[in-house]
């Protein structure tokens, strides 16, 4: 990303003042611009030294332009190794000759794992269970009202409400499957959840004790928007790893070794 802009996952990536794209087509932009690098130095070395590249030698090619433009571009490390395996992980699909049917189910299982990730910019990410304790120890003495927005698989919401039965636990997912896994876990642990399927920007935090949240980079300067706009003097917002640009916690807790920090600001 040119201009000194440092890039998150989800957030936008910048090639200049004026043109800004979500990293998804900017991924989809370095692959093409590799594919078109590669096939003209293709071209150019048939011509010139009248030699055939070999095919599995261009897709590597084109995966490590791919990879260093990445890069170049500031993304984040793991869209380094996305755009280095991409071509080389379809190749592979079509050598393998997978019949249709099992496109379609990888196609609807990834749907309904990942759902508007590309509207939202926020993927799946799984909080570790050493989390629990740090996120427990932040709760009001009284009963109050948690939220985990975001709430995946519904792990940290369930074991919640087993140490605290007093409290009302709410989890709102936008992602079917992660959403319908939770309910089904919820059921058999026989815990009283509330775990909606819908976007978190259409409900009302002033509703809400707690807000936890594990999103990602480009969600949270919205998120701290929302909850200045809507949630009550006096009650907490917590993020797991990711902070908020601009407003500094007001407490930092290590969650354990190599796990990431949870962040918390007091409205």
């Amino acid at each position: 990303m040119r201009g000194g802009h440092k890039n998150n996952i989800g957030e936008k990536v910048i090639f200049s003042g004026k043109f800004s794209m979500p990293p998804s087509l900017s991924a989809l932009l370095i692959q093409i611009v590799a594919l078109l690098i590669s096939l003209f130095f293709f071209q150019m070395v048939k011509l010139v030294l009248d030699k055939i590249i070999p095919i599995p030698l261009l897709i590597f090619l084109q995966a490590s332009i791919a990879s260093l433009v990445a890069v170049f571009c500031r993304l984040d490390w793991w869209w380094w190794l996305i755009q280095f395996f991409f071509p080389i992980a379809i190749v592979a699909l079509l050598v393998a000759a997978f019949p249709p049917p099992y496109y379609l189910i990888a196609f609807i299982f990834l749907t309904l794992l990942f759902w508007s990730t590309f509207r939202t910019q926020v993927p799946y990410y799984p909080s570790k269970a050493s989390l629990l304790p740090f996120v427990a120890a932040q709760l009001p003495i009284n009963s109050h009202r948690f939220i985990d927005v975001g709430s995946g698989l519904g792990g940290l919401l369930i074991k919640l409400a087993t140490l605290r039965p007093d409290c009302h636990f709410e989890g709102v997912e936008i992602a079917p499957l992660p959403w319908l896994i939770s309910c089904l876990k919820a059921r058999l642990a026989r815990v009283s959840i509330n775990l909606m399927l819908r976007d978190y920007a259409r409900l009302n935090f002033a509703y809400y004790d707690v807000v936890f949240a594990y999103l990602s980079p480009a969600a949270m300067p919205a998120l701290w928007e929302k909850a200045k706009a809507e949630m009550r003097a006096g009650t907490l917002l917590i993020s797991y790893e990711f902070t908020i640009p601009g407003v500094p916690p007001d407490l930092c807790i290590n969650s354990g070794e190599n796990a990431p920090y949870l962040y918390i600001w007091r409205i």
